[in-house]
């Protein structure tokens, strides 16, 4: 089993962020089995490594939110980014270069295990969770999503984090 974990040491400002945020522990468990995580335009290592550092850093912005205390611990189980990978040729386009294509039926999905802890271990909140948004075309415009790396997959996930975390955020 391949496990890849990142530990964004926010609460100590390693990474741009404030003193006063919570830990973020990513760990990108089988990323070969995940559903799609295929890349357009480049390697499919630099484009995993990208979308990985993509979300641990998005990850540690949320976690500004909560109380720096505590550790918010995700296991990515599965990813399936918004769109699909074609071949240029297969949809008009002139080169090889592959194109993702974001159609409604190409919903973004993302499985994780999440747990949050505080500062002596003790578990506030824990869950196996399975997001996906099938109106992720259909929702307005957030600021920037058209021009943001996975702006739909950050979307939905902030929805949930809104959701499930807001009372943590809030004390």
């Amino acid at each position: 089993m391949y496990k890849f974990v990142a530990v964004l040491a926010l609460a100590s400002g390693l990474i741009n962020g404030p003193a006063n945020a919570a830990q973020v522990e990513v760990t990108w468990q089988d990323p070969d089995t995940y559903q799609d995580i295929h890349p357009s335009n480049q390697s499919r290592q630099s484009f995993r490594k990208m979308i990985f550092s993509d979300f641990e850093e998005y990850f540690g912005k949320l976690a500004e939110d909560l109380p720096e205390d505590q550790t918010l611990s995700l296991t990515i189980t599965d990813l399936d980014l918004a769109g699909q990978v074609w071949p240029s040729s297969f949809v008009g386009g002139i080169g090889g270069t592959d194109i993702r294509l974001v159609k409604s039926v190409y919903i973004p999905r993302i499985n994780f295990v999440y747990t949050l802890t505080d500062a002596s271990g003790n578990t506030l909140q824990s869950a196996e969770v399975k997001l996906k948004d099938m109106g992720f075309m259909d929702r307005g415009v957030r600021t920037n999503r058209r021009y943001s790396n996975l702006s739909y997959e950050k979307a939905m996930f902030k929805d949930w984090f809104d959701k499930t975390l807001e009372q943590t955020a809030a004390n």
